[in-house]
């Protein structure tokens, strides 16, 4: 699943003062939302391609050979590279651009990051809801990939930024419970739209992510910059001033004169990749890579996004395993909520175990 990054105070083990008022709470629950467009294409797309109208229309021969002999290898039936084409170029155009995504995000403001994300994934859903042919299944994965990474690279620094110190932790495990969402209400509406006559439901399922896309795209318009942002791009009174609002208390000169620090001494690193090899930094860069590395040999993303197929491979109906899939996803928002009560409470190392 997608993380983020969730900081320390900049000068140390400090406990700013801060409220979590109504106005930052609002900001980082409309923020967080960004998490459904990721979740729902985890959800929607491996029910999708459970569905045989969907099969039948794009990948004739996997639905052929689905409904041809009962007795072949499961795995043989969906062996179609033009299939994985489909599901894959999502990803690879998601790291790709989440490497574009990390200067705009930088440079430009988390806000206008997680505008492009939504229009980028608005414009794919489209696609992918009125394709006609493959090549516009897979343009439209391409976009949904593009606004993914945007949406990825922006919305957890963006939670971060704003969330009071002492919330941070549970405020920024938002983004996580929003994917989880996201992949739940896919499931939900995989089950219902595998009722519907004719190609109406794959359709529907496709174009649905429209709704998520509309919600990050407003919502990036109405959220205010985080005073991180604002001081980056040298606009230091109005980052005070957004500070003092955020938190709720007048005394943030600790906080932000941090911040300012921060930032001065993020300026004078002339080669930030290069000092990351450094010897002092190994503990945390093994760290950083060997834990999402390990997060991923467990096979949840592969189990999350092809959970409708892998239960049909073993032997469910149709609607048992888009029903499975429900059940899957239920799971895995409630195991998200336990994070979000215990990460503050009881540290970050509570949910690795």
């Amino acid at each position: 699943m997608a993380g983020g990054y969730v900081p320390t105070a900049p000068g140390g083990d400090k406990g700013y003062p801060g409220n979590l008022t109504l106005y930052v709470t609002f900001t980082c629950v409309v923020a967080a939302m960004g998490g459904l467009i990721f979740g729902y294409d985890i959800g929607i797309s491996g029910g999708v391609t459970a569905m045989d109208p969907f099969l039948k229309k794009f990948f004739p021969s996997v639905y052929r050979k689905q409904s041809a002999d009962t007795s072949t290898n499961q795995y043989c039936k969906f062996d179609s590279q033009t299939l994985t084409m489909f599901t894959s170029s999502l990803y690879l155009a998601a790291l790709l651009s989440s490497l574009v995504a990390s200067t705009v995000t930088r440079k430009l403001g988390r806000k206008l990051s997680m505008l492009f994300g939504g229009i980028l994934f608005c414009a794919g859903a489209l696609i992918n809801g009125f394709a006609q042919a493959v090549w516009m299944l897979i343009v439209g994965r391409i976009l949904l990939g593009f606004g993914i990474g945007f949406a990825n690279q922006s919305v957890p620094l963006y939670l971060s930024e704003m969330a009071p110190y002492k919330y941070r932790g549970s405020l920024n495990i938002g983004f996580q419970l929003s994917i989880t969402i996201g992949i739940l209400v896919a499931n939900v509406l995989n089950y219902f739209f595998n009722k519907l006559d004719g190609n109406l439901g794959w359709r529907l399922s496709l174009g649905g992510a429209v709704v998520p896309a509309l919600i990050i795209t407003v919502g990036s318009l109405i959220l205010p910059e985080t005073p991180n942002s604002m001081i980056e791009r040298g606009q230091t009174d109005e980052a005070r001033t957004k500070l003092r609002r955020i938190r709720g208390v007048d005394n943030v000169d600790a906080e932000f004169n941090d911040l300012v620090h921060a930032s001065e001494e993020s300026r004078k690193i002339e080669h930030p990749w290069r000092n990351l090899l450094q010897k002092k930094y190994r503990p945390q860069l093994t760290m950083a890579i060997l834990i999402p590395f390990f997060q991923q040999l467990t096979g949840i993303n592969v189990i999350m996004f092809y959970a409708p197929v892998l239960f049909k491979t073993i032997g469910f109906g149709g609607d048992a395993s888009l029903m499975s899939a429900v059940i899957t996803g239920s799971v895995n928002v409630l195991a998200t909520c336990v994070s979000i009560y215990g990460v503050d409470k009881w540290g970050r190392r509570f949910p690795f175990p």
